[in-house]
């Protein structure tokens, strides 16, 4: 079974993330941890190799963030990048300096030396740059590997140690040679194999599961989306008929959703699934709220609260399967060193303490193209694996503002528009995810020769590999036109159209 594994110590860079996604595509697992991870903690897991993040903080900042030096001395490989590089530098007694001409963009990184860290990469390759602060005298014990046009040391390398920092950053694809230099040191220093792979993962996952299971029952929380149903081809794998699905429609979903989830899985994957209309009760529940926060925390709590009435009809019901997402559990942490609390997710967020129900996550270590990924294995249609992500919370984060009956059905109409001319144009597949939200704003317009004043609905559509970073998608501006007037023209309550165009960050995906 694989035991390899890269672990990521977060400084606090935007980029933490996206270390792990490139390390797993070597098909070499990674977990982040925040830098007030302890060395005893680092040695008993004993990972393969460590990686230090970068950070937007200066190692002579106050309250900059600091690691068990312990760890430095575990005998584990670590590679440093940008600030990882500066604090190794730092506490092995190098200079660092603030920076006089500060690199942010592309600049050329200049090879003086390969060592392993190098090995097979060309002497002068563009390489992604983001810092204030740069090293200007190397510690006892390490040689300089490269340097660019404004910093004199642009890689470090203690050989005997183990010990290498880079100034710039191989995780982003602007760095030509980024994926080479991580392989070298996740293969050709820290000796991994590349043994992370979906067929692994779903062999070790059965036999976890269907060894803390036994006898017992587990109930499926069966939303239709790609996590749940992975989650449940997966889980019925490992214990076949002590799962029970059950499917809750509360009210929120799109437009005929319910129906067409129950239809699938009937029809296609054959699993048991049993029909719950709770759609009362979280609407009572979420009349007169206005706050996201505070609609996540209803929702949440009344779904564990139908779930745990439906269980008692199941004997043996010990267990709740979620399809809870790595990207979920990291936007749900506020630990200073990894990402800030952006907002709660349905599925994390302290519920399991309220639950008489014990969670099973199978993949609350992965991302999402790595659930496709497992899906394919498990033979899974395309049908129920490309499907746009759809939020736990459903429509009441796509209505900005109370939610009603009337904005969650003129939601549904515009929604089902949308997303039906995007897949007449045959743009589905390239875009990550797609939908409309109703705005707590009503604005004039003329309809005929009679003044309106009704809602304001605004698309959303972006492209992503994971859900951590996200850019808008450039429509054809007739493409637009077209959506537009079919919306304002065929729902009633909406008169006017706009087209979202942040990214994230520095926005999220979703607007609440």
């Amino acid at each position: 079974m694989n035991n390899e594994k890269i672990l990521i110590i977060d400084f606090g860079s935007q980029y933490t993330q996206l270390i792990a996604r490139r390390i797993r595509e070597n098909k070499v697992y990674s977990e982040i941890y925040p830098h007030t991870i302890n060395a005893s903690k680092v040695s008993e897991m004993n990972p393969r190799g460590i990686i230090f993040s970068g950070g937007p903080m200066s190692v002579y900042d106050v309250d900059a963030p600091t690691i068990d030096n312990e760890i430095i001395n575990l005998g584990i490989p670590i590679l440093g990048i940008c600030y990882g590089l500066q604090y190794i530098a730092k506490v092995s007694g190098g200079v660092v300096e603030k920076a006089r001409d500060r690199e942010y963009g592309k600049a050329i990184l200049q090879i003086k030396e390969t060592d392993q860290l190098f090995n097979s990469v060309s002497s002068q390759s563009v390489a992604w740059m983001s810092h204030g602060d740069l090293v200007t005298s190397a510690p006892d014990g390490f040689k300089i590997l490269a340097t660019s046009e404004h910093s004199p040391i642009c890689a470090l390398a203690n050989s005997d140690k183990k010990i290498y920092g880079v100034q710039f950053h191989p995780e982003v694809v602007h760095t030509e040679e980024g994926n080479k230099i991580l392989s070298n040191f996740i293969f050709g220093i820290c000796g991994c194999k590349g043994l992370w792979t979906p067929h692994n993962f779903i062999e070790k996952s059965i036999e976890d599961i269907s060894a803390l299971v036994g006898n017992d029952r587990v109930i499926c929380a069966l939303s239709g989306g790609v996590d749940s149903t992975v989650a449940a081809v997966l889980v019925h794998k490992a214990v076949g008929e002590n799962l029970h699905c059950i499917h809750i429609d509360n009210g929120l979903m799109r437009k005929n959703e319910s129906k067409k989830v129950i239809d699938l899985f009937n029809e296609k994957l054959h699993l048991p699934i049993v029909f719950v209309d709770a759609s009362e009760i979280f609407l009572s529940r979420l009349k007169g709220v206005y706050d996201p926060e505070l609609k996540r925390k209803i929702i949440g709590n009344t779904f564990i609260e139908v779930f745990e009435e439906e269980a008692t009809k199941i004997k043996d019901a010990k267990y709740l399967v979620q399809g809870t997402l790595y990207p979920d559990v990291i936007e749900s942490v506020s630990v200073k060193g990894k990402s800030a609390t952006i907002k709660t997710h349905h599925n994390v967020g302290g519920l399991p303490e309220k639950m008489n129900l014990k969670l099973i996550e199978p993949f609350r270590e992965l991302f999402k193209d790595e659930v496709r990924a497992a899906g394919r294995e498990l033979s899974i249609d395309d049908e129920f694996l490309i499907r746009h992500p759809f939020p736990g919370p459903g429509l009441a984060v796509r209505v900005v503002g109370e939610i009603t009956h009337d904005n969650l059905d003129t939601l549904r109409e515009a929604d089902e528009i949308f997303i039906s001319e995007i897949n007449k144009a045959g743009l589905y597949n390239e875009i990550w995810q797609a939908f409309t939200v109703i705005l707590p704003v009503q604005s004039v317009g003329v309809m005929g020769d009679a003044r309106t004043y009704e809602n304001v609905l605004a698309l959303r559509a972006v492209t992503s590999t994971d859900g951590m970073t996200a850019d808008w998608y450039r429509f054809e501006h007739e493409f637009l036109a077209n959506v537009s007037n079919l919306i304002i023209n065929k729902v009633k309550g909406i008169n006017r159209v706009v087209y979202d165009i942040s990214s994230k960050p520095p926005s999220t995906i979703e607007w609440e």
